[in-house]
């Protein structure tokens, strides 16, 4: 008998012990094929088990989540979703998350490790985390100012902090409620749909995912390439500059929307943003100069990110004497997001020095702990100080005396450029409104805002299309919605 007892137990051992080896098979070495089973649904159930932290804007949150009482349980909610769409993205059951809502997910969604209260111990435990919030650096007013500056208008306004580096205000126009994919049934499906074949395409984050010719606005990077190469020296003596000008090699001829352009000073063309003299220029400088100031800038950087990910700006370094005078005018292969532009009005109005821009102050804890803080990141030299100090002085003059007169906020200093960009097969295309600046109070120490702003005309409107008239009073509300704060 006790021979049998000892036999059943021999036996249930090696059961128990089959099934621990079995369970850890399960768990260990097969867990990550279940977890990916487009059948199991136990990870969305958790991810969707609780709310989502928020993204926040002045201590304010623009996101929510509702109970819908279902298995996928919370869905996100957007506060003025269109205003903030650029900034937040989406988070949808059915399509995944963009932007905000992508780069910081693991935090918003309580996955991140960074919120155990100790490690592992989520773990040990089998409990998950709420989802942290992340606070943003975005200037509300500034944001609804460059919404409401753009209007019907399809474009986009990117601005800067130029001291640290925080971006203020990102827009783009046409925009979207996020909120309208945030579930997963029909009702999605069909706006999922609609945006996406939406020829306008409402969800691409023009300021900082498009680029475009930035036309005259680079000339302020020609002017800093050619008074830091000494090719010019001194802003109001006249240069060798014929109108037209004949591109090198070619029989093609530059001109003028102005008049006056001919030989005209470094002040007067920046002024009346002559391209003959600044196609000249970038010649002279040189393609080694040029590109090494525009890489300066920003320029050919596949890796800025804010913290989502920034499409390449791009000046050719391949190219020829002729293309590198179109180039120079910001025409050809040089092509710049509007976040882009801002960081070049920035490193003017900063001394020369340029900051990597960053959209993300804080991230904390459900209980308001600090999680992280982002901070600026050291500064690099673009241009030396005193070129720096020029190019502000001949922005200024932009607003005072040239182009740019529309973006003059009373009281205050404010410095531009204008740029009208051709694009499309000969130059076919509706032409692009820039305009690029920074702002300075008059108690201020240092300018307290820098703005590219971006406006894509209308055919209709073709002949009155200029960065002055369409761009520079969307980039002024910006800048005085900053500086009024």
């Amino acid at each position: 008998m006790t021979r049998n007892i000892r036999h059943a137990a021999v036996f249930c051992a090696l059961l128990l012990v089959a099934l621990v080896v079995n369970a850890a098979r399960v768990q260990l070495v097969r867990g990550p094929e279940f977890d990916g089973n487009p059948a199991n649904r136990r990870p969305d159930i958790a991810r969707y088990g609780q709310p989502r932290g928020d993204i926040r804007v002045g201590g304010e949150p623009v996101t929510g989540s509702r109970d819908t009482g279902e298995h996928l349980r919370y869905e996100r909610t957007y506060t003025e979703g269109p205003l903030y769409a650029p900034v937040t993205g989406f988070a949808s059951q059915a399509y995944g998350t963009t932007l905000l809502e992508h780069a910081e997910d693991g935090l918003l969604s309580g996955a991140d490790p960074a919120l155990a209260p100790i490690p592992l111990w989520n773990d040990v435990t089998g409990f998950g985390n709420a989802g942290g919030s992340v606070e943003t650096t975005i200037h509300a007013g500034a944001q609804r100012a460059a919404f409401e500056g753009l209007g019907g208008h399809k474009g986009a306004v990117a601005a800067i902090e130029p001291a640290t580096g925080r971006v203020l205000a990102l827009v783009s126009t046409p925009s979207y409620d996020p909120q309208h994919l945030s579930g997963n049934g029909a009702a999605v499906k069909r706006a999922w749909e609609r945006l996406t074949g939406d020829p306008d395409k409402p969800m691409l984050n023009r300021a900082v995912r498009q680029t475009y010719p930035p036309g005259s606005t680079f000339k302020v990077v020609t002017a800093a390439a050619a008074l830091d190469a000494g090719v010019v020296s001194d802003l109001d003596a006249p240069t060798v500059s014929p109108d037209p000008y004949t591109l090198p090699g070619t029989r093609t001829r530059l001109t003028n929307e102005s008049e006056g352009c001919r030989d005209a000073s470094l002040r007067e063309a920046f002024e009346w943003s002559c391209n003959t003299v600044f196609a000249k220029l970038g010649v002279d400088v040189g393609v080694a100069d040029m590109a090494a100031t525009a890489e300066a800038f920003g320029f050919n950087d596949d890796g800025l990110r804010v913290p989502f990910s920034v499409a390449r700006s791009t000046f050719d370094t391949s190219v020829d004497r002729a293309q590198l005078g179109l180039s120079s005018i910001g025409q050809y292969n040089t092509r710049a997001t509007p976040l882009q532009m801002a960081m070049v009005a920035a490193a003017v109005a900063n001394g020369g020095q340029a900051r990597t821009p960053y959209l993300v102050e804080r991230t904390v804890r459900a209980g308001g702990a600090v999680v992280a803080t982002s901070g600026s990141s050291p500064a690099r030299e673009v241009m030396s100080p005193a070129t720096a100090a020029r190019l502000a002085e001949l922005m200024r003059g932009v607003v005072e005396n040239g182009t740019g007169a529309n973006a003059a906020i009373p009281g205050a200093v404010v410095g531009g450029k204008t740029g009208t960009a051709q694009h499309g097969v000969g130059n076919s295309g509706t032409p692009y409104a820039w305009f690029v600046s920074w702002a300075r109070g008059g108690q201020d120490a240092e300018p307290r805002v820098a703005v590219a702003v971006v406006v894509e005309g209308r055919a209709a409107d073709r002949g009155e299309i200029s960065g002055g008239g369409l761009a520079a009073p969307v980039a002024r509300a910006v800048m005085a919605a900053v500086l009024g704060s």
